[in-house]
């Protein structure tokens, strides 16, 4: 159980929210909404203990689960196995198993007794932990999120960030936490993965606060709809489901437009009849008590819910460059003796569109990857054509250097342009102000997103190489990238869940990984976007 009193949280100087109360006990779901900066991925963070609020009180009761945008584990060489099972301490008692069982063969007499009794505790411990049971309650929720033992069995460094997303939404379901912070947790699933998620988080007992752009979850699982207003710097409650909570809020805006209209009527009327009096030295300090008493009346109304900002988009104009910018030539990638694809070939030309599909674990980051040349391939190579000028957007924004501030990050990406072009640019992205001046470790996913995109804007850049580009995105902001691809004049290669940013992209052709195959593009191809 998580309960907030009087909360306020700021990030900087900037105001997110103030007197936030509210409490998550056991069977609420509560869907967390609002448009990107809100303070969604803040408020969530502080709830699990990664931070203090400016004001207020926070208590929590019993285990809480916490899945980040952003998830990051300090041990990449885990198994991807023994990663889920350490949210209930096994992973450490069945590598101590092992080993015990390892040293039995080798040892005789007394240290034979001696690794037999430890062993017997650790199988103890085992037990009492769930045993077999809970492993195969592991292994279970990882099937169902797309995990198959074959990955289960691979260190983390093997895996794509899709996968170790995976892995860590796997490990916080296995908990057993009585209470789960999930922000944006159907990134990088599958349609198969996402439907058997929403079934399991809408029989969930505990307390639930999810983070989704992803409507279905939210109108099939939350039973409460907390609303953070970036305009009011509050939160509005409402006890309902996702669609009454849609009726609802509209209602509320409604009755503040009718009781504001009302109010400034009735002030109007004693302003205009305080002035009037005023001319009247008898009547000057009645004249003042009205126009204090139409003041007051304006004083307590409450806001109307301002229209919500949105980044506008435009992908950059592309530079020149000759009929093929852009050519890999017998590409292959492995980790340790995993081969991830071999013998791919691809050439894209001036202008065309090109949609990479594969499970996860296919490799389809690792080939951007390659191609932007952040990694290098085992065997085969990129050849740069006449004029190329690339522009990447990662899925986990590592093209962002998150100990410098946003408009540090710009300026490196845009070293010609002048100072108030800079902040031009960001200000069309929502970075005005003290804004600019934030680290970028700080922002939100949805923040990352818009900082990311906004150096792919001044990039000049006439192939972007694209991967996941709507995720963490409000459906405003989503339909703004929309657009950017549907007039983009230079050519696009793009990995994406997102079926309406394929749709948008109207590709020419397709490549299928691992095997490397090339296609043109057909609306059969559309139907294993989301499984992909």
């Amino acid at each position: 159980m998580i309960t907030a009193a009087g909360v306020e949280i700021r990030v900087g100087p900037r105001l997110l929210m103030e007197d936030v109360t509210f409490r998550v006990g056991p069977g609420d779901r509560v869907g967390l909404v609002g448009r990107n900066g809100a303070g969604k991925t803040t408020l969530t963070k502080i709830l699990a203990g990664g931070g203090q609020p400016a004001a207020g009180t926070i208590s929590r009761a019993g285990q809480i689960g916490y899945l980040p945008q952003d998830p990051r584990t300090g041990d990449l060489e885990v198994l991807g196995r023994d990663r889920i099972l350490s949210a209930r301490g096994l992973d450490e008692v069945i590598r101590g198993m092992r080993a015990a069982e390892e040293a039995m063969g080798q040892a005789d007499g007394d240290a034979r007794e001696k690794v037999m009794r430890r062993y017997s505790r650790l199988e103890a411990e085992f037990t009492s932990r769930g045993g077999y049971a809970a492993e195969s309650e592991a292994a279970s929720i990882a099937s169902s999120l797309g995990l198959p033992d074959r990955v289960l069995g691979q260190p983390l460094n093997t895996l794509s960030g899709g996968q170790r997303r995976r892995i860590e939404l796997a490990r916080i379901l296995f908990s057993g936490a009585e209470t789960l912070l999930l922000d944006e947790p159907t990134n990088h699933l599958d349609a198969d993965s996402i439907v058997w998620l929403r079934d399991h988080l809408k029989t969930y007992s505990g307390g639930l606060m999810v983070i989704s752009h992803d409507v279905a979850l939210i109108e099939t699982v939350v039973n409460k709809v907390f609303y953070l207003d970036a305009n009011r710097q509050v939160m509005d409650i409402y006890n309902m489901g996702w669609k009454n909570y849609l009726a609802q809020r509209e209602a509320d805006e409604r009755r503040r437009h009718r009781e504001r209209a009302n109010t400034e009527k009735k002030a109007s009327a004693l302003m205009l009849q305080a002035d009037k009096m005023r001319a009247k030295a008898t009547k000057a300090v009645a004249a003042q008590n009205m126009a204090r008493r139409a003041q007051r009346m304006l004083a307590g109304l409450e806001g109307e819910r301002a229209s919500e900002k949105v980044a506008k988009l435009r992908f950059p104009t592309p530079a020149p460059c000759g009929r093929t910018p852009l050519m890999a030539e017998g590409l292959s990638r492995s980790y340790g003796s995993l081969e991830i694809f071999t013998d791919v070939d691809l050439a894209i030309d001036r202008g065309s569109r090109v949609v990479v599909l594969g499970l996860n674990g296919a490799g389809k980051t690792t080939l951007l990857r390659l191609l932007a040349g952040i990694d290098q391939p085992d065997t085969g190579a990129i050849l740069p054509g006449h004029g190329l000028k690339l522009g990447y957007y990662a899925q986990e924004h590592e093209t962002l250097d998150v100990s410098r501030t946003v408009l540090q990050n710009m300026k490196s990406a845009a070293p010609d342009l002048d100072e108030t072009e800079t902040r031009k640019v960001l200000g069309s992205f929502l970075f005005s102000g003290d804004d600019v001046d934030k680290p970028a470790g700080v922002l939100s996913g949805g923040e990352k997103t818009r900082l990311a995109l906004a150096i792919l804007v001044v990039s000049a850049a006439n192939v972007l190489l694209l991967d996941e580009p709507t995720n963490n995105l409000d459906p405003a902001s989503r339909e703004e990238v929309l657009a950017a691809l549907r007039s983009y004049e230079g050519a696009v290669v793009l990995v994406s869940h997102d079926e309406g940013a394929v749709q948008a992209l109207e590709p020419e052709r397709v490549l299928l990984l691992p095997d490397g195959v090339e296609d043109l593009w057909g609306r059969d191809y559309a139907d294993l976007v989301a499984l992909a």
